[in-house]
């Protein structure tokens, strides 16, 4: 499976340049690739709480939909961060869309101190079966805590797909913590970073990553622009997976009510 890292420069509160970014980013992907990956709430930038109510948009508004418009066109997926406004509930939202529209939303649940007073915290984890392999989403700050990588595992995540937003100095930090949650869940794990300057003189750190089944670091980005293409062997999921199932073995589940949908997506409510 073939996937390209956008790991851009955006500018908070400036939809028209994000969109302008990804629309471009899109256009400029290989025939042959499948996958297409942004940052954090790559559209909008990292709104404030002063600016969150006139930038934030629902789903079905002008720039998901000229995403979705893009990934029919190339006939790939795209993941990418919003600002999502759900009936004037805000939420830091990253969206799994394919040609055939969006496959999975995910609302990021644990909210960073920039993000608190901003955005309201999800209530759920999601997978969605994609092109063969079942994949689940996070956000950022939430690939520094085990529960949610495992809780996508126990719905049964191959692909662990990560939105980021991190900055100086906690580049390292999630360095090693994207490459713990690949190993501990046995699947593939993709993390995509904002570099260049934002609001309030944050640094962000780059370094987007791929990690396989066995937590190797398969491929890491510096700190400038660029569009990364990279190859996932999808027989390392086997392979990690052959001797021992750390989801087997494991004597604690997460609890909260799975919820399996008609079209394949499943959801751990947050208790």
């Amino acid at each position: 499976m073939k996937v390209e890292f956008a790991q851009l420069a955006g500018r908070d509160n400036d939809t028209a340049y994000n969109l302008g970014r990804a629309l471009a980013a899109i256009a400029a992907s290989a025939a042959d690739t499948q996958l297409i990956v942004f940052p954090e709430t790559h559209l909008m930038g990292f709104p404030s709480a002063e600016t969150v109510a006139a930038l934030a948009e629902p789903l079905d508004g002008p720039t998901v939909q000229a995403v979705q418009r893009a990934a029919r066109e190339r006939n790939l997926a795209v993941v990418i961060g919003v600002a999502e406004n759900d009936d004037g509930q805000f939420y830091n939202t990253t969206l799994l869309i394919t040609p055939e529209g969006i496959a999975l939303r995910y609302r990021k649940t644990h909210l960073w101190a920039s993000d608190r007073g901003v955005f309201s915290a999800g209530d759920r984890y999601v997978t969605a079966e994609w092109n063969g392999i079942r994949v689940g989403l996070l956000i950022c700050y939430d690939i520094e805590f085990p529960e949610t990588a495992r809780a996508l595992a126990q719905l049964g995540a191959e692909l662990l797909i990560v939105t980021n937003g991190n900055m100086d100095p906690y580049g390292p930090t999630h360095r090693t913590a994207i490459m713990a949650r690949a190993q501990e869940n046995q699947a593939f794990a993709l993390m995509v970073n904002r570099v260049g300057e934002g609001d309030g003189g944050l640094l962000f750190a780059g370094g987007s990553a791929l990690v396989d089944p066995f937590g190797t670091l398969l491929f890491e980005a510096g700190r400038e622009e660029g569009q990364f293409a990279v190859q996932l062997d999808l027989g390392q999921l086997a392979a990690a997976r052959r001797d021992y199932r750390y989801l087997d073995d494991q004597r604690l589940r997460l609890p909260g009510e799975v919820i399996r949908h008609a079209n394949g997506v499943r959801e751990l409510l947050i208790p």
